[in-house]
């Protein structure tokens, strides 16, 4: 019988994991908040383009619980904890966005009344877009997204204490409605944060391209997480390589549905030619962006989808942990791409704000992250799949 309780060793590795964490969390958000007094116009950009990656983080663990619970299936176990701690982090995510709500100004063109007043598409815009209905939508987004992370988490801790299959079916539907949820709320919500930096421009595909980075950050995350919490007890005696290779297979399908989506959108934009569609790319691929979408294009696809194709690759943890963790990076680089053209168009300038914030803000993640792992057994031996999940993996070599 496995023990799934945080073995001692797995405990001191993490605690001495969140130390780092937190100074370099702390020493970051005071950079930042140095930034905020002494170049706010370079403050603002910054800490919203890491305010919009942590959040990809804490959702993409949220969504990807959720479609565990909607399919089953014996890949979600071994990262079933990892992924609820990780909705836990909402509402430290939620106070991390505090700092932007004076630079409403600042970052959006909508938000200032003298530039809306002289251009007829904005005016046209105003019903949607002005602060009261922008805060107000913000905070139903963060409430719902919150509602079902505690509801998630309350219902898998009952789970352990007291398992029925009732606690499955609830979990089930649960997540049923919860992703549709998510569908909407994310959609609604990239759209006013990071969107309408540019509110001349649209797409239709806007949404679902954050919804497939998001599930795909969160996942490649958990992943490499998972390959260095194997080393310890419990899951050392539990995970193997058939699970990584699950895991393998299903970042590949996400990095796939990155792409899809992605070239979509380009390939729309690019067949309908149409001049308020165009500069948004142009702003993105002329001075010195253009080498962040080739990038995007070389190491978030090519190079992933070549590695982790090979059943071999996916089954050898050590390959499949540098595969997520260089999904992580060019997930951050993504959404730097997608946000910070609009704060410099038409040339790439590195601000010493696009290194402070990502650090603060990801190092309190990370620190309350860690906290929250230690928090619940690392294994959910109640879970109907459970069984199935050490079934599946049995003949796998360790």
């Amino acid at each position: 019988m496995i023990d799934p309780a945080v073995s001692a060793g797995l405990r001191d590795a993490i605690a001495r994991a969140r130390r780092p964490a937190l100074i370099a969390g702390l020493a970051g958000m005071i950079a930042c908040a140095a930034g905020y007094f002494l170049a706010p116009a370079a403050f603002f950009p910054s800490y919203l383009f890491a305010c919009m990656f942590c959040l990809g983080l804490a959702l993409g663990c949220q969504a990807v619980l959720m479609l565990n619970h909607v399919t089953g299936g014996a890949w979600g176990i071994p990262i079933r904890r990892s992924l609820e701690a990780g909705t836990r982090t909402l509402p430290v995510v939620a106070a991390l966005f505090l700092p932007l709500l004076p630079g409403l100004r600042s970052l959006y063109e909508w938000a200032r009344p003298e530039d809306v007043a002289h251009d007829a598409i904005l005016r046209h815009k105003q019903l949607y877009l002005n602060t009261g209905f922008f805060l107000a939508r913000t905070v139903i987004c963060f409430a719902a997204w919150m509602a079902f992370a505690f509801f998630l988490n309350r219902w898998s801790r009952e789970q352990d204490e007291r398992p029925t299959r009732g606690l499955s079916r609830r979990l089930q539907l649960l997540s049923s409605a919860g992703l549709v949820v998510y569908g909407l709320t994310i959609t609604f919500f990239s759209i006013d944060w990071v969107m309408s930096l540019e509110p001349h421009w649209y797409s239709t595909m806007y949404g679902v391209l954050f919804i497939a980075g998001q599930a795909l950050s969160g996942f490649a995350f958990v992943i490499a997480l998972t390959v260095v919490l194997a080393r310890y007890p419990p899951l050392s005696g539990f995970i193997n390589r058939k699970h990584f290779h699950d895991l393998g297979k299903l970042m590949l399908a996400f990095v796939m549905f990155w792409a899809y989506v992605s070239f979509s959108q380009y390939l729309i934009i690019w067949a309908g030619n149409l001049p308020e569609e165009i500069p948004w790319y142009l702003r993105r691929l002329q001075g010195g962006w253009g080498w962040f979408g080739m990038a995007l294009i070389l190491f978030h696809f090519v190079l992933p989808f070549l590695l982790l194709l090979p059943a071999t690759a996916n089954r050898n943890p050590r390959i499949l942990s540098s595969v997520a963790l260089l999904v992580v990076f060019m997930r951050f680089v993504d959404v730097f791409w997608l946000v910070r053209p609009a704060a410099t168009p038409g040339h790439f300038t590195l601000r010493w704000m696009d290194v402070a914030a990502p650090v603060g803000i990801l190092g309190i993640w990370l620190f309350v992250f860690l906290g929250q792992l230690l928090r619940r057994p690392i294994l959910p031996v109640n879970d109907p799949e459970f069984a199935a999940a050490l079934e599946h993996g049995a003949d796998g070599a360790h």
